[in-house]
């Protein structure tokens, strides 16, 4: 995951210790050497997401006198992990130390069979043997790194224009960035969705990188239903394809769906109601800092054309019992319209029937309820609007 999308958006991310694996059916033996580290290392752990159960599993083992940590895991698919070190605490550090994202950590695609992680002298200076899956991966990750340098500077950029709440500043460099990603899907990932990698498990990453988190599904699925069969069985694709067909739902052009929710008095409040009326339906939540940084501008817009039939519904995806937070996030940034949730964080049931992944993320409809436009923020909300009721 590029900066840019850490930076912009909220993902979902749900969390899952060592469970659902069966280290007696494990299909995959995985060693981690750590011996050429200086610093002396006492624990390493692996994490990935597990697309069979909907949940991200970690798991650790203390790294052995050899210097060596090792793993029994059962997988159901090749899966792009992430390894982490932990290092052994010293008498005169005071506090836990902080991760280094460039030397303590380590992605490496797993694939059952017998697989080492070979440090050189970090972490993330590794080499692997034994999965012809992370071969496939590094080939196409060499290519997307070409961009990383750009990237950075853009990420750069945006951060020195935030910390002077520089807001037209932001804006364009969000559009460098978006122009950019579109470069990178278009001149990486759909070359490589087209050729004969393909036939590999990362094609189905690479169809997630190009698919983004907001699905155009008039682009993904023709994608989707060229990879072989054995690929399309595979859990992470069966999961994408659950994607396409929601995406599909939502669409521009498709009515949007039907939802009834409780405000923030207990009280159901269904999208139908909303009939006549222009309305943006606003996935955020209190927690998530893109979605503040946006509020200023929902809230510019909605003062601008409320009185030309235009409102919005805020679905929040805040977290059980952070209704007080909800609240307060509301009544902070001046959000004087109505908002609904069911505080069950990425659960939220709208959410979830939309194909909500990331927030902040929005859908404009009609006065009856067909989508006209998706995801606009920041100058893009502005001028559809302009162009929604002023024509100019």
């Amino acid at each position: 995951m590029r900066i840019i999308h850490l930076l912009l958006i909220c993902f979902s991310v749900n969390l899952l210790i060592a469970q659902g694996n069966d280290p007696v059916k494990a299909n995959l033996s995985l060693k981690v050497d750590v011996k050429t580290i200086q610093k002396p290392v006492e624990k390493v752990f692996v994490s990935y997401y597990n697309y069979a159960t909907n949940l991200r599993f970690t798991d650790s083992a203390m790294v052995s006198s050899e210097k060596v940590a090792q793993f029994k895991i059962s997988l159901e698919e090749p899966v792009l992990s992430q390894l982490r070190v932990v290092y052994a605490k010293s008498s005169d550090t005071a506090k836990v130390q902080m991760i280094n994202y460039v030397r303590d950590l380590f992605s490496v695609y797993l694939e059952s069979g017998e697989i080492s992680v070979i440090a050189n002298d970090s972490l993330g200076n590794s080499s692997v043997l034994g999965s012809k899956t992370h071969e496939e991966y590094t080939i196409l990750r060499k290519k997307v790194s070409a961009y990383d340098p750009t990237f950075k500077s853009l990420n750069d950029a945006y951060m020195a224009a935030r910390k002077v709440k520089d807001m037209a500043g932001m804006d364009k460099i969000e559009g460098s960035m978006d122009s950019l990603d579109l470069i990178v899907k278009e001149n990486i990932y759909l070359p490589y969705l087209n050729s004969e990698s393909k036939n590999s498990a990362v094609a189905v990453y690479a169809l997630n990188q190009y698919a983004g988190y907001a699905i155009e599904a008039s682009k993904t699925e023709p994608l989707f239903n060229q990879l072989p069969e054995n690929i399309k069985n595979l859990p992470s694709a069966k999961l994408m394809k659950d994607r396409i067909e929601k995406a599909k739902k939502t669409d521009v052009g498709q009515y949007a769906i039907p939802f009834t929710q409780k405000d923030t008095a207990g009280i159901d409040v269904s999208l139908a109601s909303f009939k006549g009326k222009y309305v943006l339906i606003d996935f955020w939540a209190s927690w998530c800092g893109p979605c503040r940084q946006e509020n200023p501008n929902v809230v510019n817009a909605f003062q601008k054309y409320n009185e030309n039939g235009f409102t919005v519904l805020g679905i929040s995806l805040d977290q059980p019992n952070a209704k007080d937070k909800w609240m307060k996030a509301i009544y902070d940034d001046n959000l004087t319209w109505t908002h609904v949730s069911d505080l069950k964080y990425w659960n939220n049931e709208v959410a979830k029937a939309y194909g909500i992944q990331a927030i902040p993320q929005n859908y404009l409809i009609d006065k009856e309820g067909k989508i006209i436009g998706k995801n606009l923020r920041g100058e893009a909300l502005q001028s559809t609007l302009k162009d929604l009721f002023t024509g100019k």
